[in-house]
């Protein structure tokens, strides 16, 4: 059982004491393993806190719901737990997952591995899209998945994914695109952000689409790699006939050439200065 005074000191506690700081280009948090200690084989993700109970205890059960469909879907996961701390007059959302090798990260795999190697992480990760989207198709919830090659580790030959915030289960698209804007860790995103509430909330109908999960993931391929792009959008045109058949044509459609990210979202990576880092 979570020691949740000891998680509550570990979170208050400052940066140096938490120890290492995985990420600080998420949009959400910015992930930190503490350096010893109960959580030492842990990471810690923190989000903002709400005053609202009702939309925090929602919170909490749709992670809950969302981590239980991500496992049916057959998506392999690190040991993941959702938390709500009473702090400072707030309710805190906190995730602890199981901490995956650094060395383990898709991303920094596909930039420093041969073609040969990042195809078959191309095609592990697939694998993970296509189940998941097969099985999705039966359930009557709204659910989505953002399945980017930030969002993954491979572990012997097996994507693994780690990124359950906003759980995508449940909400409507009009509350999703509030989320975005409620939790965003970026203060200007949440000045600017409900001026142009239509395009922060065009931001998730990627994550609800099959067959642009499976584009984005080849569009990232690309931008790491533009040298290797033909070879990745051969294998995501193969990959969609053989795996994604029901939604293969419209996948097919997006991967004519390097499929590129909205302008808008662009827009705001850079105001927001994301550069696309490891979300672990």
């Amino acid at each position: 059982m979570t020691d949740l005074d000891a998680l509550a000191a570990l979170i208050r506690a400052d940066s140096a004491a938490r120890g290492q700081t995985i990420s600080r280009l998420g949009y959400f948090c910015a992930p930190f393993r503490p350096a010893e200690g109960p959580f030492s084989d842990r990471v810690i993700k923190v989000y903002r806190g709400l005053t609202d109970r009702a939309m925090a205890e929602r919170l909490r059960a749709c992670h809950e719901d969302y981590v239980a469909a991500l496992l049916a879907g057959g998506v392999p996961m690190p040991e993941t737990a959702f938390h709500l701390l009473e702090m400072e007059g707030a309710s805190v959302p906190v995730i602890v997952q199981e901490a995956l090798p650094v060395d383990s990260l898709m991303r920094p795999q596909m930039q420093a591995q041969p073609l040969p190697e990042t195809l078959k992480m191309m095609e592990a990760a697939g694998q993970v899209i296509a189940r998941f989207w097969h099985w999705a198709e039966g359930q009557e919830a709204r659910i989505g998945f953002h399945p980017s090659i930030r969002n993954f580790a491979i572990r012997g030959g097996e994507a693994v994914f780690f990124d359950t915030f906003p759980p995508l289960i449940h909400y409507s698209r009009d509350e999703m695109g509030r989320m975005l804007l409620t939790f965003s860790e970026k203060r200007l995103m949440r000045v600017v952000g409900p001026l142009m509430r239509a395009r922060v909330t065009g931001i998730q109908d990627e994550w609800y689409s099959p067959p642009e999960t499976l584009v984005g993931l080849v569009g990232s391929a690309c931008r790491l790699r533009p040298d290797d792009a033909q070879a990745y959008l051969d294998w995501g045109r193969d990959f969609a006939q053989r795996e994604m058949a029901p939604w293969a044509e419209e996948a097919l459609a997006g991967m004519t050439e390097t499929p590129k990210l909205p302008g808008y979202w662009t827009g705001f990576r850079k105001l927001l200065g994301l550069q696309g880092e490891p979300n672990v």
